[in-house]
Order: C-alpha cells, then structure tokens, then sequence
C-alpha cells in the first residue's frame, strides 16, 4: 500500500459513513410517513447533502494525489 492510499482510506470511510447515516435518517421520515410534500422536500435535501459528501471526497482524493496533504499551510 503505497502513501496515497493509506492516506485516501480515512476519507472514504468517514464519507461512506456519513452517506449511510444520511441515508438512516431519510428512511426515518419515510417511516413517519408525513406528507408527501415534506418527503419529497427531505429526500431533495439529503440527496444534496449526500452530492456534497461526495464532491468533497472527489476533492479530497485530487488533494492528495497531487501532494497538497496539509490545506491549513496555504492560509
């Protein structure tokens, strides 16, 4: 296992993480069953949250490809 990707494992599990507990909690206000409306909202809402998580893995695994490991130096 080469530097990159020991240091590209962290992200990926803390995302995948995060995406299964986003996805929880869209099965519990399915389960409430409360108004189609306030589902069809909530359900667009962690599907954002979920294209997020994910464009900042795709960001991150770019960071550490091209060697920018520490961001806080650049500030």
């Amino acid at each position: 296992m080469n530097l990159h990707t020991k240091k590209a494992v962290a992200p990926i599990i803390i995302t995948v993480i995060v995406i299964l507990w986003i996805l929880g909690y869209g099965y519990s206000i399915y389960i409430i069953r409360p108004a189609w409306t306030y589902i069809l909202i909530g359900f667009v809402a962690l599907l954002a949250l979920i294209g997020v998580m994910i464009a900042m893995l795709v960001e991150r695994m770019k960071e550490i490809r091209s060697g920018e490991e520490d961001d806080l130096s650049q500030y």
